[in-house]
């Protein structure tokens, strides 16, 4: 009970670790628990730890009596630069982002009421919106005055040097999305399984630097600078899980959008007056033996990111904005066809193989692929969220101490990526030349877990 209470403790004092993040698969991690994250997230139709909440539900009722625990030391390279802008490139300028490392905490429990009935909780977290450039980068006299211009009209004090997009000092934001799931998974027969997770959402986010973008907003006082805000919702998942033999398992999941209170601090910039959901998503996969040591595990995901208007909607809906010349005030940033980031849904695949080498250690790998969600079109925005990585290559293993304690390690690495595509400042009549927005990233996490 002791360690029950302890694994639950740690578990709660990690979801309290600012800055969360994870810009793997869009803003969703590329895997959820350790062992998945080894298998570069293939875990739908595999059953081994705590965490069904957050891939398939209805696996938990293979898993046991468990605990699992852990955390991601997290690390995303941001890098967004402007070049070729008119006049001698009067806006040119480079920036990295400041904030390289994050902490992500993991936590799942699981309690079996009798053979065939599971009850348990994940806790699991997503983000990745999360950049820290440090300003200043427009120097260049003509550079500083048509900022000046472009945010004042001329009649505010010109700044000694601003951010990329016009701003003053720091520019970036700062997403968190936590999401714990209690889980009920109930074994209709002996090869066949459901389950269902009732998602609880919890929103944390920030933004800095955008006070250009203030004319383009149907509410200017809520659209910068505006410290944190919060947001909480609701969702549900849903899964299915077969074992079609000693060496094939099925798995299927399905989840909803959460539907998320608004942030009222920045109704003036996400559009539905601060509306910004967690979107729907859904997975299938299949695991099989090829031999007795060797299990691989081929998932597909998709995820939705269109159907939330504050990530999906185009960031050119800002031109049909009347202080643009347009005669739509519903395209305004905030409004309930503002602009967005321009994210689209992407499809992901994955395949994990793990391999038993010995009784106490066992070997992972995994690749996972995914689409990009950003078109060049909409760089300029995406300048605060680079979410653009699409190659991840992960490894991992598992050790068994002699008390029967899963020691877990987990690493991933995603590829370079880089967008490249037309200043939105070259729409607003002015010679922005290109601007490109690029990332990588590596992950090394550790976890602990056993069956009680």
């Amino acid at each position: 009970m002791k360690l029950k209470k302890l694994a639950v403790a740690l578990a709660v004092a990690g979801l309290a670790v600012p800055g969360v993040a994870s810009a793997t698969n869009g803003y969703f991690a590329h895997g959820y628990g350790m062992k998945s994250k080894g298998m570069a997230g293939a875990a739908t139709a595999t059953a081994s730890d705590a965490f069904g909440g957050a891939v398939n539900p209805a696996k938990m009722v293979w898993v046991g009596d468990r605990i699992d625990f852990g955390a991601d030391l997290f690390s995303p390279r941001r890098e967004s630069r402007r070049s070729g802008s008119g006049f001698g490139g009067f806006l040119d300028g480079n920036a990295d982002s400041d904030s390289n490392y994050f902490l992500i905490p993991e936590f799942g429990y699981n309690k079996m009421v009798n053979p065939r009935l599971s009850l348990g909780v994940t806790v699991y977290g997503n983000g990745g919106m999360n950049t820290d450039y440090s300003g200043g980068e427009i120097t260049s006299p003509a550079g500083t005055a048509t900022c000046n211009f472009f945010q004042t009209g001329g009649l505010g004090p010109v700044q000694p040097g601003y951010n990329l997009l016009c701003g003053n000092g720091r520019l970036g934001v700062d997403l968190i999305q936590l999401v714990v799931a209690p889980t009920v998974a109930y074994k209709v027969n002996e090869n066949h399984s459901i389950g269902i997770s009732p998602l609880l959402g919890y929103q944390r986010f920030k933004m800095e630097g955008i006070e250009a973008f203030a004319g383009f907003s149907n509410d200017p006082a809520n659209l910068t600078n505006r410290g944190h805000d919060n947001s909480t919702g609701w969702g549900v998942r849903v899964g299915w899980f077969g074992r079609f033999s000693d060496t094939v398992s099925v798995g299927a999941a399905y989840s909803s959008k959460l539907r998320m209170s608004t942030f009222d601090k920045y109704k003036g910039l996400f559009a539905e007056n601060g509306d910004f959901d967690i979107p729907e998503n859904w997975n299938v996969g299949v695991a099989f033996r090829p031999a007795s040591s060797v299990t691989v595990a081929l998932d597909y995901q998709r995820i939705n990111y269109s159907d939330v208007k504050s990530v999906g909607n185009p960031s050119t809906n800002v031109l049909n904005c009347p202080a643009v010349g347009g005669a739509d005030s519903s395209a305004c940033l905030g409004g309930s066809n503002g602009a967005g980031f321009g994210w689209g849904d992407v499809d992901v695949f994955k395949i994990g193989v793990e391999y038993q080498y010995s009784k106490n250690l066992v070997l992972r790998a995994g690749y996972n692929h995914t689409d990009n969600p950003i078109q060049g079109r909409d760089v300029t925005f995406n300048i605060l969220a680079p979410g653009v990585v699409q190659d991840h290559l992960t490894l991992g293993l598992t050790y068994t101490t002699a008390s029967g304690g899963e020691l877990t390690v987990g690493y991933m690495h995603a590829f370079d990526k880089s967008v490249t595509g037309s200043s939105l400042f070259n729409s607003f009549g002015l010679p922005g030349g290109n601007e490109t927005i690029k990332m990588y990233q590596n992950s090394i996490g550790i976890a602990y877990g056993w069956k009680m």
